[in-house]
């Protein structure tokens, strides 16, 4: 597989020019962190994209709010950085308060996020928490509903990761590990927020493109990001009755901390999609805007797939 410094380069000697705005801001450099998780602060550039959208001719465009979310009260894990901070901003851009959910390393990010949404118009609460704590999980319902008065969009982001070439390179400590992070929380957040929740509101999970394609060097992120897809039908299932929609995201290469943080040489090099690109957070947070927006009344139990072009079985 070509890199994705090659490949972007063949897009833009023939179709951009060398100047192209486009391929500039989508080029991630090979690049590491000496910690996880990564810190958005400390990544190399170009940075992460929170806010705009690509334009037709290869530059980018703000992107353009309409009040899908007006007066709406949203609970982000994983809000921080990265996709979690884009929706957040565009969150705020479409008129919802949010309340962000990040772990005591990300306190700077998290900081930074707030400013950023602020600046938009928005207003943001900030909870500091370990999600693999059960008590935890219900401590940040809690707090969210002190702080915003009612939850109707529970936006399940967060997840942990470390490359593994092979199933017996895999400790058992990290297996377990991975789970407690990337789904026991979406269990109990759901179970503590679901009581008060109501008719037209919505809940949208974070999953992956790498259960669909098996992704070998991922094994236990990979499997628990199929459980997310399952837990989001099932819920999907149960709460459809009642007028609460359940949805799925499942992005495909995006340029976020999590890359530099967890990923090696060969992984980032090969970071690409069909488009000649990996994604911005802004353009899968814009699908976090539809789901739990007015325009996907008509969807649950789904999955949306910004993955840049990649073919899979939904």
């Amino acid at each position: 597989m070509s890199s994705i410094k090659d490949t972007i380069k063949s897009a833009v000697d023939q179709d951009k020019g060398p100047d192209s705005q486009f391929a500039k801001g989508h080029e991630a450099p090979t690049s590491f962190q000496d910690s996880v998780p990564g810190k958005q602060y400390e990544m190399p550039g170009p940075d992460p994209v929170n806010d705009q959208l690509p334009t037709d001719e290869g530059g980018y465009q703000m992107y353009k709010s309409s009040g899908k979310l007006a007066g709406k009260k949203a609970l982000i894990t994983g809000g921080d950085s990265g996709i979690g901070r884009a929706i957040a901003i565009l969150y705020a851009m479409e008129g919802a308060e949010s309340t962000i959910v990040y772990i005591p390393e990300e306190q700077k990010d998290a900081e930074e996020t707030q400013q950023l949404v602020r600046e938009k118009g928005g207003k943001v609460t900030l909870i500091s928490a370990d999600l693999r704590s059960q008590q935890a999980c219900k401590n940040i319902v809690e707090k969210a509903i002190e702080a915003m008065g009612k939850i109707n969009i529970l936006c399940l982001n967060h997840g942990t990761q470390m490359m593994r070439e092979t199933i017996a390179e895999l400790p058992e400590e990290q297996w377990l590990d991975t789970f407690a992070v990337n789904i026991h929380p979406f269990f109990f957040i759901s179970k503590y927020a679901l009581p008060q929740m109501s008719r037209g509101d919505t809940i949208v999970t974070c999953a992956s493109v790498n259960p669909y394609i098996g992704r070998p060097d991922l094994l236990d992120y990979t499997s628990t990001k199929g459980a997310i897809v399952a837990f989001t039908r099932g819920l999907a299932n149960q709460l459809v009755e009642k007028g609460i929609r359940v949805n799925c995201v499942c992005p495909g290469p995006v340029w976020t901390p999590l890359i530099p943080a967890t990923m090696n040489k060969k992984a980032q090099e090969q970071f690409t999609s069909p488009m000649g690109r990996p994604g911005q957070p802004s353009e899968i947070a814009a699908c976090f805007v539809f789901l739990a927006g007015p325009d996907s009344s008509f969807i649950s139990g789904q999955s949306l797939h910004p993955n840049g072009g990649v073919q899979v079985g939904s």
